[in-house]
């Protein structure tokens, strides 16, 4: 069988870490308007802010640990490293912590500063971006975080397709349906399974054959198995 399983994650799967997600009502998002620090446009009139903002949410994930969620990606994709696929519209880097390779990262990444000139990506872990690093080292251009602004292209959304493409269980773990419509991307699979704190407006449930409504660092076992299983029997 030449079907892959891809698992496409959301903030679901790093609340358990206590990565604040943009709908926390105490979370880093809570005392900032979206259209000043992450939508198009704002770093040309809102940078040293926008800049900050980004500055705290890197040192926010310094200490965070991954989840049994994380963990279980990381298994999998190092059992399976043909089969299975980590789609990913998360920024912060629990999946690395985990050792699972070959992350997607949909809407860019927290580590990383981007030249908004040249496109150059420097990785800088968890470092603030200040003075010694706003200036890229190729063209002197200016730098920003490497994060996907409302509003702004996705590239990656490409990439996605394509791996979608070859799709046999697609498997979404704690996502909300808003930013990427994920019962339309189960018409790309044979089999599929949602795995979301609670229910959605934003999903049909009837797209999936499957739907896990708890906690992903809890669910992971029963998702695990399922995969195992598709993996090696073609079902679920």
């Amino acid at each position: 069988m030449d079907e892959k399983v891809v698992i496409l994650t959301g903030a679901g799967l790093s609340a358990s870490s206590g990565i604040s997600t943009f709908r926390d009502e105490n979370g880093l998002w809570e005392n900032h308007d979206i259209n000043e620090i992450c939508s198009a446009g704002c770093l040309d009139w809102n940078y040293d802010a926008t800049v900050n903002f980004y500055n705290l949410r890197r040192k926010d994930i310094e200490n965070k640990i991954p989840n049994n969620a994380h963990l279980m990606c990381a298994r999998l994709k190092e059992k399976y490293p043909k089969k299975v696929e980590i789609i990913t519209q998360n920024v912060d880097n629990l999946l690395e912590k985990a050792k699972c390779n070959e992350v997607l990262h949909l809407h860019g990444f927290l580590e990383e500063l981007r030249c908004m000139s040249c496109q150059e990506i420097v990785n800088v872990k968890y470092d603030l971006q200040d003075s010694k690093n706003s200036t890229c080292k190729s063209c002197g251009g200016k730098m920003r975080p490497n994060i996907v602004f409302f509003g702004e292209p996705a590239p990656m959304y490409e990439n996605m397709h394509k791996i979608l493409d070859d799709c046999g269980l697609l498997v979404v773990i704690g996502t909300s349906g808003y930013v990427i419509d994920v019962s339309f991307l189960t018409q790309y699979a044979d089999y599929t399974i949602l795995n979301n704190l609670e229910p959605s407006e934003a999903i049909v449930e009837e797209c999936f054959n499957k739907i896990y409504y708890e906690d992903a660092n809890i669910a992971y076992e029963k998702i695990e198995q399922d995969i195992e299983k598709f993996i090696e029997k073609g079902e679920i």
